[in-house]
């Protein structure tokens, strides 16, 4: 009897792999009737999500961030520059993207994913216009010295809001970034300032990293976001891959931690969107704000116990 049973499960979830296969759309319809998903969350519910600061031993800032199966690693490179003469007081931040073959089935060795030029300029316009950081905290030495802080963020699995969990890993890094303190010696040149603050002791720039002082970089308006996919009557928050392949309207919310609109982003799709369904994406994203910044300030708490 128990095999039999056995045989007939395993037949029906056959059956429902094959209908899932031949017609995903209405698959998906059949869960949101019952107010649930395939992966039994609800209509808007976000996926489980993690942070973990100080993954990457070699950077001066990183972060691991999973939500649901995405999978992101954010890590900060600092390096001393020349200030452009229009800014002399302010340093500089680039960011880059990177979706390796590893990340999805749909992105090929050799060829470029179209997706990972976009979301790094988004990063950047979105870091940059939030006023997260204040560039002239990266200033060393007025027209002379700052600080260029390379952000690279890289998909270790690409299963849906892409942006969001990049965003959450950038600013996850920039939480974790800890920057050599540093002076001008006899000659002019920039020195570290080791921890027993001897003078006489100071090394240049690229001396061992454990020996030097360090400080936090101080963030303000610290953005957030949550992607949603509109299909229906429907809004679907926080979509996997299969989602958003399958739901034609895709909305992204980004947020600063003081609940203040920064941009509202949604590539493709029909051209008009009703004003509820966006104000009930921007309602969702104000909920999820409260979620990210427990999960940020504990991971935060966890690696200054440790």
């Amino acid at each position: 009897m128990a095999v039999a049973n056995g045989s007939g499960d395993y037949s029906s979830k056959m059956e429902l792999d094959a209908f899932r296969h031949l017609f995903p759309m209405q698959f998906h319809d059949s869960h949101h009737a019952k107010s649930i998903r395939p992966d039994a969350r609800e209509i808007r519910e976000a996926r489980y999500t993690t942070v973990v600061l100080g993954s990457v031993a070699s950077a001066d800032g990183s972060a691991l961030v999973k939500i649901g199966s995405t999978t992101m690693l954010a890590a900060i490179k600092m390096e001393i520059m020349t200030p452009t003469a229009e800014s002399p007081d302010e340093g500089s931040i680039a960011v880059e993207f990177h979706m390796p073959p590893i990340c999805s089935p749909v992105v090929r060795p050799g060829r470029p994913a179209d997706a990972a030029p976009v979301i790094s300029k988004q990063l950047l316009e979105t870091i940059t216009s939030s006023g997260m950081i204040d560039l002239k905290d990266l200033c060393l030495f007025s027209g002379k010295a700052a600080w260029m802080a390379y952000l690279d963020i890289y998909c270790l699995d690409a299963d849906g809001a892409l942006f969001d969990a990049a965003l959450l890993s950038a600013v996850a890094a920039f939480s974790h970034l800890r920057i050599p303190i540093v002076s001008l010696n006899d000659d002019g040149r920039v020195v570290l300032v080791p921890k027993n603050k001897d003078k006489n002791a100071s090394e240049e720039l690229k001396g061992p990293a454990n020996k030097e002082e360090k400080r936090k970089l101080k963030l303000k308006n610290v953005p957030f976001s949550l992607t949603c996919v509109l299909h229906k009557s429907y809004i679907i928050a926080d979509p996997t891959a299969e989602e958003e392949s399958l739901m034609e309207t895709v909305v992204t919310v980004v947020l600063d931690s003081s609940y203040q609109l920064l941009s509202l982003y949604k590539p493709g799709g029909p051209a008009v969107a009703n004003t509820s369904a966006i104000q009930g994406c921007v309602t969702l994203a104000w909920q999820r704000i409260n979620e990210l910044k427990k999960i940020l300030h504990e991971a935060i708490s966890d690696m200054e116990v440790d």
